[in-house]
Parts: structure tokens; C-alpha cells; sequence
């Protein structure tokens, strides 16, 4: 499990209940069950609406895409790649076939088992190229469907206090209770505020992260595996490969931060 993500989450709901405690608050006046139901049902059956039930079944894959732990080793498939490209120089890509039907890496045996079977170079970027889109397509619809929750939680919220200041103001005539109804009304607002900007929207993020770090070691498999396939030279190949991580990692650091974009289309 990726600590930083459930650390993150705990932190940050314990800033905003400690924060509150702080100031003089009670716990319990924050734990409201009639807000929670408006507030997260009504965020779940808005996303249900905007999105297909097969979407809506992979929910669990992108939980644990946010957070699983990546152990992606970038330095390890260079080495790989290096040590078969020394190998089909020497003995043909033939050589590679049984190393390549055993590789774990569903996309590098794939990139691999075309190379054995003399796929044009042409097809067989085309090939590795469309299953990188489809992969990124697929991460994109992940965290579009928490990106979504972030946006309509924060109305749920709203439409939670309004109902709660028609409930108040159908009941004037007893202005003691005045100040702890609207304190009720107002918990909606809190749960849909926070909700969104401490749990949804940083799980989007997360999976956009998680789905850039994927898409870039697959580009990286993909200059590999073209570079094996013309025959060029294995110290050439890995000061090429060494040279493309580095530059995706600048490239990264660089880049805006993930979810800056609120949800929109590309």
C-alpha cells in the first residue's frame, strides 16, 4: 500500500477535526446522520447517473490504483533490455523467444514476441503505441468518475444547508432552538466542502500520477524494444534509454500539477 495516500487522508481530516476542537468545538455536533445521507448519497446516485454500471464496477481497480504502491523499477528494464539486445546480436532475436514468453511484463513480452516473429517495426509501434492509449483511456476514466464526485459534493452540500434553513425556517417560534438547527443545516456544507477536496479530488490526482508513471515506463519498454529490433548497439541502446528516463523525469517535475485542470476534457 502507498502509505502517503492513506497518510494523507487521515492528516488531513485530523487538521480539519483537530483545527475545530481547538477552537472550542464538540466532536459530536459534527457527526449529523440526516447531512451524511444527503450529502454522500446524493454525490453516489449523481455519480451513478453520469457514468455506466461498467465504469461504476471498477471503482475497486481505481481504489487500488490509488493506493497500491508502485514498484516500478526503471534502471532494471534498462538493464533487461540491454542484456537482450547483447543477446540478439550474438545469437539472433530468435534467442530471445523463451525469455520473452516468460517475461512478467505483459507489455514488454507482447513488444518482445513481435520482435521474434519479425513484425515490420512500423506495425509494431503502431501496435504498442494504441495499447498505451487504450491503458491511458482507461486510467483517465478512473479518475474522471472521483473527479466527478469532487464536483458534485460540494452542491450536494449546498442543496443539504438549504433543506436544512427551509426545515429552520418553518420552525420561528422557538428561537432557542434557532442556533443549533442552523449549525445542523450548515454540517452539509462541511461534509461536501471536505469530502471532495480531501478525499475525491486527491484520489483523481493520485491516479493521474499513478497512470503518467505507467505510460512513461511503457515509453520507455517502446524505445526499447524498437531499439533491440533494428540491431542497434546495447551500450548505445542503454545511453539512449538512460537519456529518455532522465528527460521524462525532467519532463514531469516540470509539468503542471495533476488535477489542476478540475476535471476538464482534454
Amino acid at each position: 500500500m502507498d502509505i502517503t495516500t492513506l497518510l494523507g487522508i487521515i492528516f488531513g481530516l485530523a487538521a480539519l477535526i483537530g483545527g475545530y476542537i481547538w477552537d472550542g468545538g464538540h466532536l459530536s455536533a459534527l457527526f449529523v446522520p440526516s447531512a451524511m445521507l444527503i450529502v454522500f448519497g446524493g454525490t453516489f446516485g449523481a455519480v451513478a447517473v453520469s457514468f455506466p454500471l461498467s465504469r461504476l464496477k471498477e471503482l475497486p481497480k481505481a481504489f487500488a490504483m490509488a493506493f497500491k504502491e508502485s514498484k516500478r523499477n526503471p534502471n532494471q528494464i534498462i538493464d533487461e533490455i540491454v542484456d537482450m539486445a547483447t543477446i540478439a546480436r550474438r545469437e539472433g532475436v530468435l534467442a530471445l523467444e523463451q525469455r520473452a514468453q516468460e517475461h512478467p511484463n505483459a507489455f514488454l513480452k507482447e513488444g518482445l514476441m513481435m520482435v521474434v516473429d519479425g513484425t515490420d517495426p512500423e506495425l509494431t509501434r503502431q501496435i504498442l503505441e494504441l495499447e498505451m492509449d487504450a491503458l491511458e483511456h482507461h486510467h483517465e476514466g478512473y479518475a474522471k468518475v472521483f473527479e466527478s464526485a469532487g464536483a458534485y459534493a460540494p452542491t450536494m452540500g449546498i442543496i443539504g444547508t438549504v433543506m436544512g434553513l427551509i426545515h429552520v425556517l418553518g420552525n420561528l417560534a422557538d428561537p432557542e432552538a434557532l442556533g443549533p438547527a442552523i449549525a445542523v443545516a450548515f454540517s452539509a456544507t462541511l461534509y461536501g466542502v471536505s469530502s471532495a477536496n480531501v478525499l475525491y479530488l486527491p484520489i483523481a490526482s493520485k491516479i493521474k500520477i499513478r497512470s503518467k508513471e505507467q505510460i512513461s515506463e511503457m515509453e520507455l519498454m517502446l524505445e526499447g524494444i524498437l531499439a533491440l529490433q533494428a540491431g542497434e548497439n546495447p551500450q548505445l541502446i542503454k545511453k539512449k534509454l538512460t537519456s529518455f528516463l532522465h528527460q521524462d523525469k525532467t519532463k514531469n517535475n516540470n509539468a503542471p500539477e495533476a488535477g489542476g485542470d478540475n476535471g476538464e476534457e482534454k
